[in-house]
């Protein structure tokens, strides 16, 4: 921790009167935790972290070894916005969790994604990330959804009545730092994106977990409910979290080839071939819900058959034109992931993916450009199409078998998550819906 950092934010805490800090981590599912300590704590967090009990937190400890360090990261300081109040403010850091002897924890998302980045500094690349992540808004959080809108792809007011709810995630965003590029009215009633520009990988894990929150807050300051869930109308489009991905090596786009038809250097198309190569094994991580497979069907624009293109939107990875000049902007887009994951673990496995592909040189099949969704069962075959898993439970089936995630992951990590989501599975499959009570209970 450079001393700078930590002065910064000493001295911010006092020029703003700041009264409170939240210090932010997640557990293996993704979801945010928080506890807060008094500006007082602040130098003794710096240097030592602060104790919390981990036991109760998913994923992490077992009782008998509980004892945990949050050790608040000084460049993730930021006021929130939506928290100010007589002139008070509070602030958040997001953490890194340790051992009690001050060693990184593995069961720590976070230190899971740095792992990853690190192996890729050692091969002298750094992971940069876009996603687009959609969400809904809904009248309230019952389990009978309620849409404000009507609206459409790309539609203005009076169709699009969110216009303000985003105008004010999109300030309260932009106040904590985080860069956003657009915002629009997606396809289904009442859905939405804001997509954030591309950043460092740990950055842009941060800032989604960050935006996830703002973007609930927001909406409950105006009465209404936002929701990450991948599918929650039936026969609409659901809520994909579309990641763009390059290495970079210093201030060059190592994707990039002028020479090539495509525009994609060998590096480019290595690592694209890793994430097409291992996609059945990622997907646990990346649509990690059951629901999450109520999306990934054919016909909604969901991504669910593993080929790459440049214009084809049902390919599994696309690669977006190149315009002339643009060579930073040369990017794969991984489309299967759902804003519901854990970003950290996801950005961990999908690089590890590519990186697997550029360290094995795996060849780089040929784009389909043609609607593969239209296509039969057997063109699909002849054509060498595969698919990703359909159910929570093949892609357990898949991921479990990975080395790949394994070593991604950390096997503290990996192993948790794999028990959770057999757990998950399992209640699943047992539950007696209303779909089948309406549609048996009558004829049986």
């Amino acid at each position: 921790m450079a001393k700078q950092d930590k002065e910064y934010v000493l001295k911010q805490v006092r020029e703003n009167n700041v009264k409170f800090i939240r210090l932010w981590f997640t557990d293996v599912l993704g979801f945010l935790k928080s506890f807060t300590i008094m500006p007082r704590e602040l130098e003794g967090a710096f240097e030592e972290g602060m104790g919390f009990d981990g036991s109760s937190i998913e994923g992490f400890a077992r009782i008998e070894e509980s004892d945990m360090l949050a050790k608040p990261d000084p460049s993730t300081f930021v006021i929130i916005p939506w928290r100010e109040s007589d002139g008070m403010n509070v602030a958040r850091m997001f953490c890194d969790v340790l051992n009690p002897d001050g060693s990184p924890y593995a069961g720590d998302p976070r230190y899971a994604l740095k792992r990853n980045l690190k192996k890729a500094a050692d091969m002298g690349y750094i992971l940069n990330v876009g996603p687009e992540l959609e969400y809904f808004y809904f009248k309230d959080a019952s389990n009978n959804p309620q849409t404000l809108d009507h609206g459409g792809y790309f539609d203005l007011t009076p169709l699009d009545v969110a216009s303000d709810l985003r105008k004010d995630t999109i300030l309260a965003l932009e106040r904590m730092g985080i860069k956003v590029e657009y915002s629009h009215h997606e396809v289904a009633p009442s859905q939405h994106e804001i997509d954030l520009q591309y950043n460092e990988a740990l950055a842009m894990a941060d800032a989604a977990m960050t935006y996830r929150l703002t973007v609930k807050e927001v909406a409950m300051k105006h009465g209404v409910y936002a929701t990450f869930m991948p599918k929650p109308l039936f026969g609409q489009n659901g809520s994909g979290m579309h990641v763009h991905q390059s290495l970079f090596k210093g201030s060059e786009n190592a994707f990039f080839d002028e020479s090539d038809k495509f525009f994609l250097s060998d590096i480019g198309k290595k690592y694209i071939a890793g994430l097409l190569r291992h996609s059945r094994e990622l997907s646990a991580i990346v649509a990690q819900w059951v629901n999450s497979y109520k999306r990934l069907v054919p016909g909604y624009e969901a991504p669910v058959y593993i080929s790459w293109a440049r214009r084809n939107r049902s390919a599994l990875i696309r690669v977006p034109m190149y315009k002339p000049g643009k060579s930073l902007a040369t990017r794969m887009e991984f489309r299967c992931p759902d804003p519901a994951c854990n970003p950290y673990l996801a950005f961990s496995v999908m690089l590890a993916a590519g990186l697997k592909g550029i360290v094995e040189g795996y060849e780089l099949p040929d784009p389909i450009e043609e609607d593969i969704f239209e296509m039969s069962a057997k063109e699909r075959e002849a054509r060498g199409i595969e698919s990703l898993p359909g159910s929570l439970g093949q892609a357990i089936h898949w991921t479990e078998r990975s080395e790949v995630v394994r070593e991604a992951l950390g096997d503290h990590i990996f192993n948790k998550f794999i028990e959770n989501k057999k757990l998950e599975w399992d209640q699943y499959r047992m539950h007696v819906s209303n779909y089948e009570l309406g549609k048996y209970l009558p004829i049986l």
